[in-house]
């Protein structure tokens, strides 16, 4: 296996995602790492964040496991000596503003089974962090992920109502509508 410091963002998300599931914890990613992923790293994020699917977050037990890999605690996130990326380990439950995840991925690599949000979440997620956070860098992201990926807008416009967000939705619905013609010219 290649050392830590030349893993790519999902080997090194693969990695780590399945030292976890050996040792019982299985954890999926999500975050801008996702992005990283689906929009062929037209965005790079500073850390992976996972969310373990079980009901509680065991921290002590996450970070012995984490530890064996050579990750130490710095503050809330874990950070590898020979890795660019932070580990953060968020608590479940693995959600999306109020409905769970509807689909993990898997995409096995070279380091291991990635599990990860689909597209699909990936911007529903994405579009949570602009909507509760009114952090246009997550519209950003929620367009690039449409642009390069197969994301059910139909869905997504979905969830958005269903959060309360139709309004800010119908605004950026145009947007997100020319990213998707953007990936089908592709």
């Amino acid at each position: 296996m290649k050392p830590v410091r030349e893993m790519t963002e999902a080997e090194l998300a693969a990695f780590v995602g399945q030292h976890l599931a050996d040792r019982g914890i299985r954890v999926v990613l999500s975050g801008g790492t996702c992005v990283t992923i689906y929009a062929g790293s037209a965005y790079v994020s500073g850390d992976l964040d996972f969310v373990p699917e079980m009901a509680f977050m065991d921290r002590p037990r996450i970070a012995a496991a984490l530890a064996e890999l050579g990750f130490e605690e710095y503050g809330r996130c874990f950070k590898h000596p020979d890795a660019a990326l932070l580990v953060d380990v968020r608590p479940p439950p693995l959600a999306i503003g109020r409905e769970p995840v509807k689909e993990v991925r898997e995409l096995p690599l070279s380091t291991g089974l990635l599990r990860l949000l689909s597209p699909t979440d990936c911007t529903k997620d994405r579009l949570a962090g602009y909507y509760y956070h009114n952090d246009n860098q997550c519209l950003h992201q929620a367009r690039l992920v449409i642009e390069h990926s197969d994301v059910d807008l139909a869905e997504v416009e979905r969830w958005s109502i269903s959060e309360g967000e139709q309004a800010r939705f119908q605004a950026i619905k145009s947007s997100l509508l020319e990213s998707e013609r953007k990936r089908l010219q592709r």
